[in-house]
């Protein structure tokens, strides 16, 4: 009985292999859509991943692809708008689609995952961090922190290391995500060494003028202000605050990647000191990181941010799932969304956002952030040591 079932295995590898290499033999290829901002407001954001996941696709190609099969790309612009974001995943599924790498901001993903969840298509958020991003099916994971993730740890960090005692806080309370990463933010600063002194919304309709908000902050004394919301809009908080003389420090989440390259005009100079989490540092040691720092410069003659190493990761992650889950390119995207599913549960990814990367059947990574500080127009991962140093040099600079 063993031999025959070591047999039958052996038969099956090979019918495995003879099939993947007719199919490359055929030039069937593995589709895989994207779908972010690659103009307007968010444009860095979309732009990085794009660029990231077709540095990996190549890399992967030029190894001989996925069990010899090649990997297709294809990115699709949404603006960061919901709708257009959805006319692109249909534009996509007309292409022939079998996996979805997006959408990479939060409120587009979630129009898009509602879609995809119908179609039992497979969807792999690079940077959607709002829970709904991946809660309308079984179908959807992410590369990313979730935005309760993202809140939690934030005040974590800010407390166990004795950044600040008095916090404020202002946040964008007509989007999802930073109004979520504000609300678990919230609720771990009461078990953290610090008091929020000062809570202070703005909306879509009010996001160029922060005087009122920052004059709040300063009044209340606030040595740190937590900033959960994008760089754009915190290029304006930081140039407000230098016109009125208000030099606290900065903490950041991902979304202010793109801080040093995405807005046109901005003093980077007033970024010095701005601190946030972030699954990824450029200027980590290990080889996989400088390799792929070294190959985005040369190709687009700038340090990649945090949604382009998550969509290089996203791309090695849906390879590792086809790997695990012995799909091949024949197989319609229903088909290929239940074998991934299953197979993102049972794989262990090394990448350049975490090691040991793991999935819950809910879709949530397992990993841990990274904080970094922008020191000399770069980011600097930082460790307790320089955490408190960034302390006394803000401190410094409150009192001069």
């Amino acid at each position: 009985m063993k031999k025959f079932m070591k047999l039958a295995g052996l038969v099956c590898a090979s019918a495995m292999l003879v099939s993947t290499a007719a199919f490359a033999e055929e030039g069937a290829t593995f589709k895989i859509g994207g779908i972010g901002p690659r103009t307007g407001a968010a444009a860095a954001y979309g732009e990085g991943v794009m660029r990231g996941a077709q540095i990996a696709v190549d890399e992967i190609n030029e190894a001989g692809g996925v069990n010899g099969v090649q990997l297709e790309f294809n990115p699709q612009d949404d603006e960061h708008d919901p709708e257009k974001s959805v006319n692109a995943y249909n534009t996509l599924k007309d292409w022939g689609m079998q996996m979805l790498l997006g959408s990479v901001t939060s409120a587009p993903c979630i129009a898009v995952e509602a879609e995809a969840a119908n179609d039992n298509m497979f969807l792999l958020t690079p940077s959607g961090s709002a829970v709904d991003c991946i809660t309308a099916g079984d179908n959807a994971f992410r590369v990313c922190f979730s935005d309760p993730s993202q809140g939690t740890a934030s005040a974590q960090y800010i407390g166990e290391n004795g950044l600040a005692s008095k916090v404020a806080v202002i946040y964008d309370s007509s989007d999802v995500y930073s109004s979520g990463i504000y609300a678990t933010f919230k609720a771990e600063a009461e078990n953290q060494p610090f008091e929020i002194v000062a809570e202070e919304a703005f909306t879509a309709d009010s996001k160029t003028d922060f005087t009122v908000q920052l004059q709040k902050a300063k009044d209340a004394g606030a040595d740190l202000v937590y900033l959960p919301f994008y760089y754009n809009e915190a290029a304006l908080v930081f140039t407000q605050a230098a016109a009125m003389d208000f030099a606290p420090m900065w903490f950041g989440v991902d979304g202010m990647d793109g801080i040093l390259t995405g807005v046109e005009g901005f003093d980077t100079s007033l970024a010095e000191g701005v601190m946030l989490l972030t699954p990824f540092s450029a200027d980590a040691p290990d080889d996989l990181t400088q390799n792929f720092v070294a190959k985005y410069q040369e190709l687009y003659n700038e340090v990649p941010n945090q949604f382009a190493a998550d969509a290089y990761d996203g791309v090695y992650i849906m390879k590792a799932a086809i790997e695990q889950a012995g799909v091949t390119p024949d197989m319609d995207p229903s088909a290929i969304c239940d074998a991934l599913k299953a197979a993102m549960t049972e794989i262990t990814v090394d990448g350049l956002t975490g090691s040991g990367m793991t999935w819950s059947a809910d879709g949530e990574p397992s990993k841990s952030p990274k904080a970094v500080v922008i020191e000399n127009g770069a980011y600097k991962g930082m460790q307790g040591a320089e955490a408190e140093e960034v302390v006394e040099s803000s401190t410094e600079a409150m009192t001069e």
